[in-house]
């Protein structure tokens, strides 16, 4: 019996071979997406899933009015954590983990940079990150110890054994390793090379007890069967115990559990609101299910379009006595051997196109072949799909009447709406509304990209500050610009393209005593609108050799200066952290942080703040590759050590930019490949429309028919879908990114011309699908097909 199954269903795969080619490769295009899709979603939602203690792990958050609104962040003071471990007693410990650094690793005469993080020393007894080496209890505990991965001890010390190995951090300081932890993988928040103790930080006074310096992410454990519920009272009110400021603002802290880091962590009015990554991911769920359903509407349309071909098989096996299961399972079956064949080639093409999507969403997803869940899931997959996609012709198949079959009274429907034309529809639905949203993405992106930046980022390039730098920043500039390699250079605080310092409780003149701005901050040592090219609306630049006293001095953009409200802001004092400052000069607005944000409020400091970055204007007369050389000569000249990495502004800048880009790459992609299978279908149908009505096509020809009057006819219902698929599809595509572009400040209105043109290429796209076959059959010869009359 099962042999006889699988010869009737080869047979029927052989006998038609170019329609099991459309729906093989349908349905293996469709599954290859959705299995890459399902590997993103597997990887987004078990970010952080790994700790044994993830459930008793929290980050601490903030919860204050900001700028006159409710806001949360998960930046805190340094004193938290060891305040947290003495006052509440459901926190068994606590953890810090300090901002991201680049260290300078010096190896003899070999130098890197490597990425790192400053923990406390209880990191590894918190977190799962496996130890290859070394005791997670004592790994951090001395100043001078440091922790590598398995990775950066290979590209270190290669196949010697690392262990109580001496390492050189910044010419300054010898550490020894030990510990070796195993590489981070790539479904967690921590990203590092290398950890320093927490210790090391504190001794070279990058430790501070300070309540309002909120620069640290700080965890904590609870302790076993402690309820969150009974420690969220405590934690609520502990800043305002040790912070007047924090009492009299009701500044309130709580716990956030790690289970909702990666996907929930969206904060409106300062509560998560719903939104985040977890609305991709849903996003994404949506479309591999709707990829692989329209695979399965080709399957389905082709299997129905052409079930005149196997009505009199049908007809003669119930004659004989075969019960309306047996065809139903004949007909699954066949689809489910179809769908394995099909699962193969989706295999092969996952393989294939994984890297460029790892690429695409900066991830390092893998097929893992090892995993006897993922074989297991991939037999499920596939008998899933072929039974999606044979559910419908089994039942319909199996349901002709064997007396009208065998007379020949058997018709197909041409009602006006039948399922072949719904789930054409509903194909075409999908890939317009796709359309739709990749346009209105790259619209947004221009937008925001064409908008004014406020500064020049031509042959703008900074450096990081090291100890030695630093030291001799004066005698570096003055050969940088003496060798006609730069027009400008200062010194700053931070990258253009991004704030590192932000605070509130400045005081200046008539300010009123609930304001509450958050500005941004900004150091220069003199010379940045030179650099930068700023435009100074009042005053000018900072320049201590002409004037002494702009050491003292600030710069405000017009967003501050709204803010203040000064009617004549040169000369007028502004107190900060206990330092007066003078403002000699008013700019205007440019984009510091996000390119799709209103520019916030900001304050220019100079040079007796601090720094940590060099900004250099290239002298556009020579080639970059020339500045490059001599910048990186001038540098190594008075710090040897120094390993010279630079960064361009205007790439920098670009980057602002790439997660919209990704989201539009995206869309464009899964529209491309939901057009294609769509496309394949219509090719299908319109070959089996084309023979059915062939006898037709040539008595309208013998009567006169031109060659474009029958393509016409052929194409025109075709159309009409597309049409129908248009309109359903517009709302859609509307209300979806309406709600996407509520996001951002600085956005595009939707235009109706998005949607014309968006129906004008399905169209153009359904047409030249169909109209090769249209032609094909009408410029048949009309004796061929009436010959048998």
């Amino acid at each position: 019996m099962l042999k006889n199954f699988f010869k009737v269903a080869f047979r029927n795969l052989w006998r038609n071979k170019g329609f099991s080619a459309i729906n093989i490769v349908g349905l293996a295009i469709g599954m290859a997406s959705a299995i890459i899709i399902l590997l993103w979603i597997q990887n987004e939602v078990s970010y952080d899933q790994f700790h044994e203690k993830k459930d008793r792990i929290y980050e601490v958050w903030n919860r204050a009015k900001i700028d006159g609104k409710l806001a949360a962040w998960n930046t805190t003071p340094k004193i938290l954590a060891r305040t947290l471990e003495r006052d509440l007693p459901e926190v068994e410990q606590s953890t810090r983990v300090n901002w991201q650094n680049k260290f300078l690793f010096l190896l003899g005469d070999k130098k890197f940079m490597i990425a790192g993080n400053y923990v406390d020393s209880n990191f590894f007894q918190m977190f799962s990150f496996p130890l290859v080496k070394g005791d997670p209890k004592t790994v951090l505990k001395e100043t001078y110890s440091i922790v590598i991965t398995e990775k950066l001890a290979k590209k270190l010390f290669g196949n010697e054994n690392p262990m109580g190995k001496m390492i050189n951090v910044r010419n300054t300081d010898n550490f020894t390793v030990t510990g070796i932890a195993k590489d981070v993988p790539n479904n967690t928040r921590f990203d590092f090379e290398c950890l320093f103790p927490w210790s090391y930080l504190r001794k070279t006074g990058g430790d501070d007890a300070y309540w309002g310096n909120n620069s640290t992410r700080t965890y904590v454990l609870l302790k076993p069967n402690t309820s969150l519920t009974s420690v969220e009272p405590k934690i609520k009110v502990l800043k305002q115990k040790y912070d007047e400021e924090a009492k009299k603002d009701n500044w309130q802290m709580f716990f956030y559990p790690m289970s909702r880091w990666r996907l929930y962590s969206y904060f409106q009015d300062g509560y998560e609101s719903g939104g985040g990554r977890i609305t991709f991911v849903k996003l994404f769920g949506i479309i591999a299910a709707f990829v692989l359903l329209i695979a399965c509407i080709n399957f389905m349309n082709l299997s129905t379009a052409r079930s005149e071909k196997r009505a009199k098989e049908v007809g003669i096996r119930k004659v004989v006595g075969a019960q309306k299961f047996s065809l139903i399972s004949q007909f699954i079956g066949e689809s489910i051997l179809l769908a394995f064949f099909a699962g193969v080639i989706a295999i092969g093409i996952v393989q294939l196109s994984i890297s460029g999507f790892n690429q695409l969403t900066d991830k390092n997803l893998y097929i893992p072949y090892a995993n006897p869940y993922f074989w297991l899931g991939g037999i499920g997959f596939v008998l899933f799909t072929g039974f999606l996609a044979g559910s419908y012709p089994a039942f319909f198949l199996s349901s002709f009447q064997p007396v009208k079959v065998l007379k020949g009274t058997f018709k197909k429907s041409n009602a006006a709406i039948n399922p072949r034309k719904v789930l054409v529809v509903l194909q075409f639905t999908f890939a317009i509304v796709l359309i739709i949203c990749t346009i209105i993405v790259k619209q947004q992106i221009d937008y925001a990209r064409n908008r004014q930046s406020g500064y020049d980022r031509s042959n703008l390039v900074y450096i990081y500050l090291s100890d030695n730098i630093e030291k001799n920043y004066t005698l570096i500039k003055n050969d940088l610009l003496g060798s006609g390699t730069a027009t400008s250079v200062t010194k700053t605080s931070a990258p253009l393209t991004q704030s590192w310092s932000d605070g509130w409780g400045q005081e200046w003149e008539g300010k009123d005593p609930n304001d509450k701005t958050d500005f941004r901050r900004y150091n220069e040592d003199g010379s940045l609108g030179t650099t930068a090219g700023l435009t100074f609306v009042n005053g000018r630049d900072i320049d201590v050799q002409k004037y002494p006293t702009d050491s003292l001095g600030m710069i405000l953009n017009e967003s501050a200066l709204k803010v203040m409200k000064f009617k004549n802001p040169i000369g007028q004092l502004v107190k900060d952290n206990g330092q007066q400052w003078h403002v000699i000069g008013v700019i205007k607005d440019f984009i510091l942080e996000s390119p799709y944000e209103p520019t916030k409020p900001m304050l220019i400091y100079g040079p007796k703040a601090w720094f940590n970055t060099i900004q250099i204007k290239f002298n556009s007369k020579n080639t970059t590759a020339k500045n490059l050389k001599t910048t990186e000569a001038i540098v190594n000249k008075y710090d040897p050590s120094y390993l010279f990495t630079y960064n361009f502004v205007d790439e920098d800048y670009a980057s602002k930019f790439e997660d919209e880009k990704r989201t539009g790459t995206l869309a464009g992609l899964f529209a491309g490949l939901t057009i294609f299978i769509s496309c394949l279908g219509l090719f299908g149908l319109a070959t089996y429309v084309a023979e059915a009505r062939i006898k037709e096509i040539g008595v309208r020809k013998v009567l006169g028919a031109s060659v474009t009057s029958i393509t016409a006819l052929l194409s025109k219902d075709f159309v009409k879908l597309v049409l129908i698929s248009l309109i359903i599809a517009s709302p859609i595509a509307w209300v979806a990114m309406h709600k996407w572009l509520e996001s951002y400040n600085y956005r595009i209105n939707i235009s109706v011309f998005v949607f014309i043109a968006s129906g004008l290429l399905a169209i153009a796209i359904a047409l030249a699908t169909v109209s090769f076959q249209a032609i094909k059959a009408a410029v048949t010869n009309p004796v061929k097909s009436l010959r048998s009359q």
